[in-house]
């Protein structure tokens, strides 16, 4: 059945057969590439163990997969374009899956490294892909809906993955943790192939060969000089991949304004609508990290929680996110997004102002309530804010926004941590020193960083809680664009097409 075919009866059949059933294909790929990201720092003190090497070498594991992901993250939508969305999708599924089946089998760090490099080049491209395929698919009224349960795995899977995989690697073995996808992508490939439409192809008359070769360097650069700010911002490491990251990144942008067939299209940035939208997703991706990141270092770190034991503790958070992303979805078709930044920045303030009041005292069972608090927060508001970046830039060009904003938004959870780091190492040496604490031996400083590190994260959430307030103020300029969503995406629709569907 056609679209323009539907009629008033025959409606929720098509959004089942086009929309809902194809989702089961996405919504798996998606949860089994976040599920696994989460799962390596659960395993690298095994692995320390079992490969007989040392933990920064082990850390490539979890760094080369990063890399990889933000050189390929650039190329997607062009690749979309391209070659299709269902073509790239699946493709991107089986690189992971087979990635996956080779992480399992080696016996040396070396070979592990160069296994989670692949999967890392399969697994970047899922989520900006996925977005850009489900939202050409959806019907228009149904955006937020549809979007929202796409989000369910984003905001799930991280969550789920340490409790999985701290109970794999201490009941079983670290092999595990890679086996339990290839049953996982098998389906999500079988599945696919029967069930997901193609979207029309457009015609890429050129081939932006600067672009390819500078987008990824930029990226992958500016992800990895980021990412070792957390040790020290003035390390040669650092300052060497945010200087290779800035010049590559300088260069890009003037190749992709020159360029008549962009790899990302940077002109959308000309919309006031589109470039405050995406600050306020900075701002909101960098207040969520109170609440992702740093809870859970503080349980480990100056409760000496397990990775099972901090995962069934958050679980609170996963869960009502996944019970208010269609909500939230549910919500932006209705109102737009403004208020749903707005009500979710302040659920996730007043989560994060518990959280600086944590202590050595602290239980689990106390942050019950602003995990919930926190996990409807995000589930309120990320995907339509998400969904609403999308719909601001022109129909023609949403495989390449989505492009865009993954590929910022790796950058940004990188700055998020290191500075996160920063800010926390910085105020436990500050107190270790005005507390005129005696250190004559490693013990003697780690009870002297246990005894202040309640204050310092105290301190650090409450940073964290002022970046998010303003989130909440810039959330009240965002526009609600209700009608220009529909128009856009029928738009959308009426250049695309449905090619037939599988």
């Amino acid at each position: 059945m056609s679209q323009a075919s539907a009629s008033e009866g025959t409606e929720p059949e098509f959004r089942v057969r086009t929309i809902l059933v194809p989702l089961i294909a996405i919504i798996s790929g998606i949860f089994m590439v976040i599920l696994d990201a989460t799962a390596m720092n659960v395993a690298l003190s095994r692995l320390v163990v079992d490969f007989k090497t040392d933990l920064p070498t082990l850390q490539w594991t979890v760094t080369g997969y990063m890399l990889a992901t933000a050189a390929v993250i650039p190329l997607a939508g062009w690749l979309s374009d391209r070659f299709g969305a269902k073509n790239v999708f699946l493709t991107s599924i089986i690189l992971f899956t087979i990635a996956s089946m080779l992480c399992a089998t080696p016996n040396s760090a070396e070979w592990l490294i160069v296994f989670r490099i692949i999967q890392g080049l399969g697994g970047g491209f899922v989520m900006p892909v996925a977005m850009a395929y489900v939202f050409r698919l959806s019907p228009p009224n149904k955006i937020g809906v549809v979007m929202g349960m796409l989000g369910v795995p984003v905001l799930l899977a991280p969550a789920i993955g340490p409790v999985l995989s701290g109970w794999l690697i201490e009941y079983h073995s670290w092999h595990w943790i890679f086996l339990i996808n290839i049953p996982v992508g098998i389906f999500s490939v079988a599945f696919g192939l029967w069930k997901l439409p193609k979207v029309g192809r457009k015609k890429v008359a050129g081939f932006d060969l600067p672009g390819m070769i500078l987008g990824p360097i930029a990226f992958a650069s500016l992800s990895y000089g980021v990412s070792q700010g957390a040790e020290s911002w003035t390390s040669d490491k650092t300052l060497a991949g945010l200087i290779i990251g800035a010049v590559a990144l300088i260069a890009f942008i003037i190749v992709e304004l020159r360029a008549k067939i962009p790899l990302l299209e940077l002109r959308v940035f000309r919309s006031i609508d589109f470039s405050f939208s995406i600050f306020v997703q900075w701002i909101l991706q960098f207040s969520l990290f109170g609440a992702i990141f740093l809870l859970p270092q503080f349980l480990q770190q100056a409760r000496g929680y397990g990775a099972f034991d901090t995962g069934m503790t958050l679980f609170p958070q996963a869960l009502a996110s996944a019970v208010m992303m269609p909500i939230g979805g549910y919500l932006f078709d209705k109102i737009g997004v403004r208020w749903l930044v707005v009500a979710g920045l302040s659920l996730v303030s007043g989560a994060i102002f518990q959280y600086s009041h944590v202590s050595l005292t602290t239980e689990g069972r106390d942050l019950t309530l602003p995990l919930i608090m926190a996990g409807a927060g995000m589930g309120l508001m990320m995907m339509p804010l998400n969904s609403h970046l999308i719909k601001k830039a022109p129909a023609e060009l949403v495989s390449r926004v989505t492009s865009l904003t993954s590929a910022m938004q790796q950058v940004i959870s990188s700055f998020a941590v290191a500075t996160l780091v920063t800010i926390l190492t910085s105020r436990i040496t500050k107190l270790v020193t005005e507390k005129n604490m005696v250190i004559t031996s490693p013990a003697d400083l780690q009870k002297a960083m246990l005894s202040v590190a309640p204050e310092a994260f105290g301190y650090t959430f409450s940073i964290m809680m002022v970046i998010a307030i303003i989130g909440v103020f810039l959330g009240l300029f965002l526009r609600r664009g209700k009608a220009e969503l529909v128009d856009s995406i029928g738009a959308s629709k009426q250049e695309t097409g449905f090619e037939g569907l599988h």
